[in-house]
């Protein structure tokens, strides 16, 4: 489903991460792997996951959100750029049934790409890389379905598959991330309606007792009309807040688009698309 980007007017020219906010700054690791799900291990469906992985490690590496669909990445790209590829069975702690076995099955395929080669691509594309220490950022967000309404936190019942995902776009991008506790919560008075218009200095102090750097506020809500979530999320560093969201999406895309959004900002590649 096709999102529908909101915009905001805050921008800064430049962030430099040597004045970011925080205590140590994490690196990341596997910086030139991607991931990507796929059905069998046939070439018609390994090479387009080669190619979205392409996408990604440029994204990851860079921090510049806005390659996703710069179309002359897809002219970049050729299958040598990736030095390594190995296949992860989903389906491999699944008691066999039924006709399990005799159709292509789900597999993680993990790609490691040449550094020399993403770094020259980046070149070309007029991007560098981004620092491998990058800032841990600490999730609040404010989640409304139907009468359901609640506060994402490291242990809650209801954010499980959310946790999850986000997790999977963190490491996508390459951003650390982390939530606060329900103690953590209480203590800070911060509930669905405080995060939705949120004091972001006073939610960076607190990212900060949650053993993070920087807080990203976010709230989402679920649309019957759009029959998807409006995600809506919220960053400050040096002072410059940003402000971006998406509407009509599932979940696992609004969580991309936090973690991009944030990864633009902070790698110094300007505000959110």
């Amino acid at each position: 489903m096709t999102g529908t980007i909101i915009r905001t007017a805050a921008f800064a020219a430049a962030l430099l991460l040597s004045t970011l906010p925080g205590h140590a700054d994490e690196t990341v690791a596997d910086l030139y792997r991607a991931w990507a799900n796929v059905t069998g291990q046939r070439e018609e469906t390994r090479n387009p996951a080669l190619l979205q992985g392409f996408r990604d490690v440029l994204v990851k590496v860079s921090g510049d959100a806005r390659l996703v669909s710069d179309p002359r990445v897809d002219q970049l790209y050729s299958a040598q750029a990736a030095s390594f590829y190995s296949y992860r069975d989903l389906m491999a702690d699944i008691p066999k049934h039924d006709e399990q076995g005799t159709r292509d099955r789900p597999f993680e395929i993990t790609i490691d790409y040449d550094k020399t080669r993403i770094d020259g691509a980046l070149e070309a594309l007029g991007r560098q890389p981004w620092s491998a220490s990058r800032p841990r950022i600490i999730i609040f967000l404010a989640v409304k379905i139907a009468d359901t309404i609640y506060v994402l936190s490291d242990k809650n019942d209801y954010g499980d598959l959310q946790r999850k995902s986000f997790g999977l776009a963190a490491r996508r991008y390459g951003i650390p991330i982390g939530f606060p506790s329900d103690g953590l919560l209480r203590k800070s008075s911060l509930d669905f309606n405080s995060l939705l218009d949120p004091k972001l200095d006073a939610l960076g102090a607190t990212a900060k007792t949650a053993g993070g750097d920087i807080a990203l506020a976010g709230s989402l809500i679920f649309s019957d009309e759009l029959a998807g979530w409006i995600a809506d999320w919220r960053l400050s560093t040096n002072g410059t807040p940003y402000h971006w969201g998406i509407k009509g999406v599932n979940f696992d895309e609004a969580f991309r688009t936090a973690i991009r959004g944030t990864a633009q900002i902070l790698s110094g590649n300007g505000e959110p698309d």
